[in-house]
């Protein structure tokens, strides 16, 4: 058992998201072959016509260019809120068909960490615990993997980490990385969306050039209960280019 670390990957991309998109804008408007389309956008740079289009709010285009990524070293809990995103893709691993009778990795809050080490040390413990509780239940089950592994898991909490892919198209990504981007979303799930914003603006720049929280690009919709951290939050987002 250990404390798990957050990594996220990005698998797999559309190739060339941003002139997918780009040919999907022209070809709305377009009276040309698919053939000229395709030559006409390989042929130049589509940053900019891209821009325009996301400016516009053109955005069902964005639809046609996806993005799968690995996530490693996250709770359940995370889990929990990342499913709410309905417009995608997930595999997650099992606790039904993976056993933790060897321990399983947890995610402690950066809040019990910041109490001190005695603190962090307790809840440690307490993890530890969980994985006894979790073993004898096994064990009392009769240890007969699945069977047994998918009532056992009922006493593991919500900070055992898990690892999962996630497919989402370019314009899933940009509204889940409006919400999970905000310092208002919680602190987990706000720097993995953080961590695959960066991820998604390497593979399509022009496409996710202004993604992120909304008050990258106006007044935060939070109104009264806004962090006020809208300043922090530009300067970290500039600080990707």
């Amino acid at each position: 058992m250990a404390k798990a670390e957050l990594k996220v990957m990005l698998l797999r991309a559309t190739p060339d998201p941003d002139e997918v998109v780009a040919l999907g804008a022209r070809l709305c408007y377009a009276q040309a072959d698919i053939e000229s389309l395709k030559n006409r956008v390989e042929a130049a740079d589509q940053a900019a016509f891209v821009a325009r289009v996301m400016e516009r709010g053109h955005l069902s285009v964005t639809e046609h260019a996806s993005f799968t990524f690995a996530v490693e070293g996250v709770s359940r809990a995370l889990l929990a809120q990342l499913t709410r995103h309905r417009i995608a893709s997930f595999s997650v691993q099992s606790q039904r068909y993976v056993s933790m009778a060897d321990g399983f990795d947890y995610v402690i809050p950066p809040s019990i960490s910041a109490l001190g080490a005695e603190e962090e040390a307790e809840f440690i413990r307490e993890m530890e615990q969980m994985h006894a509780w979790y073993c004898r239940w096994q064990e009392k089950l009769g240890k007969k993997g699945e069977s047994s592994n998918e009532d056992a898991r009922f006493v593991l909490p919500n900070a055992a980490a898990t690892r999962l892919l996630v497919t989402m198209n370019a314009r899933e990504l940009m509204h889940f990385f409006s919400l999970r981007c905000c310092c208002r979303a919680q602190w987990e799930i706000r720097e993995m969306a953080w961590q695959m914003l960066a991820a998604c603006r390497e593979a399509a720049p022009a496409l996710f050039a202004k993604a992120g929280p909304a008050c990258l690009c106006g007044p935060c919709p939070e109104g009264k209960n806004t962090c006020g951290r809208a300043k922090e939050v530009k300067e970290r987002h500039q600080a990707m280019k």
